[in-house]
């Protein structure tokens, strides 16, 4: 019998077994036990549970996850709970899905996501809206692109990819060669009102055009690295005519995309109201300063 996360109940034995024989040997252990319901919801305790053993070298980097047949039967929740978790993870770069291949630990790296500061927090509303819409909207469009691109659609693509990989190492312009290679799978559907919104949108579909901590962010290109290499999923599913990989990569980007700022956006908040509170606190204390004593 293997302990689970301190806190975690056990299962039994047999599920045990189940999960491991589903799981790489390194890892196996790693995924027995159940995360307590939270306030915050089952996905948010796998999370942590996960995220724990990542942090404590329970799970090392390059190490496979199990399925996520595997997953929902060791700590006893849905595939939709799952899902969301192991999309969470993603966006705080503690794990990368490769699709068809697998999900795997990330080697830890510093300074975790982006700070959004206080004051643009009203621009990010307006991005995840746009990043909602675009979930909806680009992971059909990637589908259809799978099965009607040509063979030139595909090369203006691949063009698109090499252009952002090489000014990423430059320290160059990446937000035309991302949107060029969005807009060609919008073009790439056959349908022309796909590639008519994504014009319409223009260039402020991409969140960093739009909020500036992630341009700050972008400096060491960690970000833009695990952004293309998203970027290369989708590509591959499109190349060898996969349209549910296709969809699944492009909504695993654009959901990524959406919880990293989410997560930036909830450290926005939270630090306004400290800041908020601290000064309302430092005002009573000078209020009560000048008060005339009696």
């Amino acid at each position: 019998m293997v302990q689970s996360t301190a806190g975690n109940p056990l299962v039994s034995d047999e599920a045990a077994e189940t999960a491991a024989s589903a799981a790489p040997a390194a890892a196996g252990a790693a995924f027995v036990g159940r995360p307590r319901p939270r306030a915050r919801g089952l996905a948010h305790g796998l999370v942590e549970d996960l995220g724990e053993k990542i942090r404590n070298q329970s799970l090392r980097p390059g190490d496979k996850l199990p399925t996520e047949s595997a997953i929902m039967q060791a700590y006893g929740v849905s595939r939709t709970v799952v899902r969301e978790a192991l999309s969470k993870l993603q966006a705080g770069g503690l794990v990368e899905t490769l699709h068809g291949v697998g999900t795997f630990v990330l080697q830890p790296r510093a300074g975790g996501v982006f700070r959004l500061d206080p004051g643009e927090i009203a621009a990010s509303v307006d991005v995840l809206a746009v990043l909602e819409l675009r979930i909806s909207l680009e992971t059909e469009s990637a589908g259809l692109a799978a099965s009607r691109r040509t063979d030139e659609q595909l090369v203006a693509m691949r063009q698109a990819l090499d252009d952002f990989e090489h000014n990423v190492t430059v320290a160059g312009d990446t937000v035309a060669p991302d949107f060029r290679f969005h807009l060609q799978i919008a073009q790439s559907t056959g349908n022309p009102y796909f590639a008519d919104i994504m014009r319409h949108l223009g260039t402020t579909i991409i969140p960093r055009t739009r909020i500036s901590a992630i341009r700050t962010h972008e400096g060491g290109a960690p970000y833009l690295s695990r952004v293309n290499r998203e970027h290369e999923e989708i590509y591959a599913a499109i190349a060898r005519r996969d349209p549910e990989s296709a969809r699944a990569a492009m909504r695993i980007h654009l959901t990524n995309s959406r919880e990293r700022l989410r997560m930036a956006q909830e450290a926005a908040q939270q630090k306004a109201k400290a800041e908020a509170a601290a000064a309302g606190t430092a005002a009573g204390a000078a209020s009560s300063d000048n008060t005339p004593s009696r």
